[in-house]
């Protein structure tokens, strides 16, 4: 470990002390055993979906009710944990109240339970889904940055958080309908001139609900050039 990286941890500990990322009680083990108990609940099993993967009934099928109606500009991703409590509120104290320290533990989850699924996608390059510049100065960070950076140091993959970038500030997804969502994405990325397009793409965000975010992020990386656009995300939601 490096001297810089000791300085780093050391200031993480001092600004967000060690404390459980689920429940906010102190823990020196980051995630607390009670905690991990509920989320191995919200693990996702097989039967999963093999484009967005989401729990599917049967083993027989192959995609969920969404992935078999929509087409996809991305070629396939994987979540942490249904997008249920412990894990959404979670999500929210990291987004909207400063935790950043937690993107580490979502980052940390993602690198030991998908290592093998990362290896075989083999991304040149990890891009988080940006943040529009206003809503990025409100809140001070890019919560879906502190997590693939996290990731791309834990993987050794380098991380691109500049070139694609969110040219309007659309409207939050979640307040939205479906096709209102894609509406609201149409012409929402862009990336910057500097861009050279590598074979593979990795997508980092927080939540996946439709999927319309990482089409909209995929489908403008498609048409600069790149061949293959995988995802990960903390949670994903059902219902779709």
């Amino acid at each position: 470990m490096t001297i810089l990286r000791k300085i780093y941890e050391t200031a993480l500990r001092w600004l967000w002390p060690e404390i459980c990322p689920f429940c906010g009680k102190a823990s020196s083990r980051g995630i607390c055993g009670v905690c991990r108990k509920e989320l191995e609940k919200l693990k996702i099993q097989e039967p999963r979906c093999k484009r967005c993967g989401k729990p599917i009934a049967r083993m027989e099928k192959e995609y969920c009710h969404d992935c078999s109606h929509t087409h996809h500009h991305y070629d396939s991703g994987l979540a942490l944990w249904l997008h249920g409590k412990p894990v959404s509120t979670s999500i929210y104290q990291f987004k909207y109240h400063n935790q950043r320290n937690f993107g580490i533990w979502y980052a940390r989850e993602m690198a030991e339970q998908f290592a093998l699924s990362i290896r075989r996608w083999d991304p040149d390059l990890i891009i988080p889904i940006p943040l529009h510049s206003t809503r990025k100065r409100k809140r001070g960070y890019n919560q879906a940055q502190i997590v693939a950076c996290e990731l791309g140091r834990r993987m050794g993959m380098p991380v691109d958080a500049t070139s694609l970038c969110r040219r309007i500030p659309t409207s939050p997804q979640k307040t939205l309908g479906h096709r209102e969502r894609k509406a609201n994405l149409r012409k929402a990325f862009a990336l910057g001139r500097g861009f050279v397009p590598v074979p593979t793409v990795l997508l980092v965000d927080d939540i996946y609900t439709t999927g319309n975010t990482m089409d909209a992020a995929a489908d403008i990386l498609k048409r600069a050039g790149v061949e293959k656009v995988y995802f990960l995300t903390i949670s994903i939601g059902q219902g779709y």
